[in-house]
């Protein structure tokens, strides 16, 4: 059903653009928390969410919230290269009145359904969203991604309660689960486990997945579809940073422009990565 080498060449191809996006920006942006979820995100665009730049309006399109919103760089890349704009635009990131913000915008972007960067807001609209579907009895799902820092605010439980409580089975949540936050390691400051006892108690159903895998990812997206009388929790286990071996597990790139040597780096890696998956080395 899936083309997976097609997929993991995207995926290197949205995470070239993010280093583009953040190199060419206005001002910091967020590279390591983008690199994180954009094996994900290219897995919702381009194989599982029923979606059309040509129509980004549509009724029955499945909704995303990328309720981590400082990881907006992974989901310009991902709308650009679906054609929801074109790439030119890349060079306005964080730029005042520009088309891309540094969080999404949902009045400035075509392809943003919903406006984010207050933590902890996106599962509160992904609920009210996916209770909308069900009144008007439309097919769509949608799907919020969370940080695993982002969900230490007391409004994402709140939302997941409500999600229980209406068995909301039209509702894929995910937590981009690589164990840092803008200040520092999980572990040291807020620590989140037991994570999946804690949605199973909300009354989620939870999967978990190798958030860099593609072939997993993708399978673990068909298992949740399929779901039915409860909300879907998927904890994917990522890397912050992945891809750019300097950024990886390293606290210090939540935000940050990479200075020209580093730029080049990056680029050379991803080169390899995507050599790689050409001579059929894929992860």
């Amino acid at each position: 059903m899936y083309d997976i080498q097609a997929l993991e060449l995207r995926a290197v191809e949205i995470r070239r653009d993010i280093l583009e996006l953040v190199t060419r920006g206005q001002g910091p942006a967020h590279p390591a928390p983008s690199l994180s979820c954009a094996d994900i995100l290219t897995a919702l665009y381009f194989g599982v969410m029923r979606v059309d730049p040509a129509h980004p309006h549509w009724a029955d399109r499945d909704r995303f919230i990328l309720s981590k919103g400082h990881a907006a760089p992974a989901l310009y890349a991902a709308l650009a290269q679906k054609g929801y704009f074109d790439r030119s635009w890349y060079p306005t990131l964080r730029r005042c009145g520009s088309r891309l913000q540094g969080h999404p915008d949902m009045t400035k972007t075509p392809g943003v359904d919903m406006t984010t960067g207050s933590l902890g807001h996106g599962l509160s609209a992904g609920v009210g969203m996916a209770v909308g579907l069900k009144l008007r009895r439309q097919k769509a799902n949608v799907y919020v991604l969370l940080g695993d820092g982002e969900i230490q605010e007391g409004i994402v439980w709140e939302a997941a309660m409500t999600a229980g409580r209406f068995k909301l089975d039209n509702l894929i949540a995910m937590v981009d689960y690589n164990h840092i936050q803008s200040s520092g390691f999980m572990e040291d400051i807020m620590p989140m486990e037991p994570l999946r006892t804690k949605w199973e108690s909300f009354g989620f159903h939870v999967l978990e997945m190798n958030g860099h895998n593609m072939r997993e990812i993708l399978d673990t997206l068909d298992r949740a579809r399929v779901i039915k009388g409860a909300p879907v929790m998927i904890l994917a286990h990522t890397t912050k940073g992945q891809g750019v071996s300097y950024m990886e597990n390293d606290p210090s790139w939540h935000t940050g422009i990479p200075t020209p040597e580093q730029y080049r780096q990056a680029m050379s890696e991803l080169d390899a990565a995507r050599d790689r998956i050409l001579g059929g080395g894929a992860r």
